[in-house]
């Protein structure tokens, strides 16, 4: 399957530094004076509207809240990846990720400490996870 055919992220001027930091093999979030956590990425503080927003590296690691395990492929991009599992992981620092655990299915557990592990599809960077031995 070519890259090509996967769709593709809006990559713009908010949500770039996300991007180029996982190129870099780090994960950053969106973070507001009031405290307030997020992503994606926004212009604007989710919490309280503010547009004086900041990035924060994150620590990368996180929990496995929930997953779906997808047999039947809703585009043809991932006809050849079937089975494949969506995740739901809760970062350290508190924003959710919607993302892929490179872990296989079976071995997914819920609550399980997870870590980042960026993978490439041609060339973007993807922040994946996969289940950390650590707590």
């Amino acid at each position: 399957m070519a890259t090509m055919d996967l769709p593709q992220p809006d990559i713009n001027e908010t949500s770039r530094p996300y991007w180029d930091a996982l190129r870099e093999g780090r994960l950053l979030v969106q973070r507001c004076a009031c405290g307030h956590t997020w992503l994606p990425a926004r212009r604007h503080c989710p919490a309280c509207l503010s547009p004086e927003v900041s990035w924060q590296a994150a620590s990368g690691r996180g929990r496995l809240l929930s997953w779906v395990v997808y047999h039947q492929a809703y585009h043809p991009a991932f006809e050849s990846r079937l089975p494949y599992h969506v995740a739901l992981v809760q970062l350290a620092e508190g924003p959710r990720l919607l993302t892929n655990l490179t872990d296989p299915n079976e071995a997914l557990v819920a609550d399980a400490p997870v870590e980042l592990d960026v993978q490439w599809e041609g060339d973007l960077a993807l922040a994946r996870f996969r289940l950390s031995t650590q707590p």
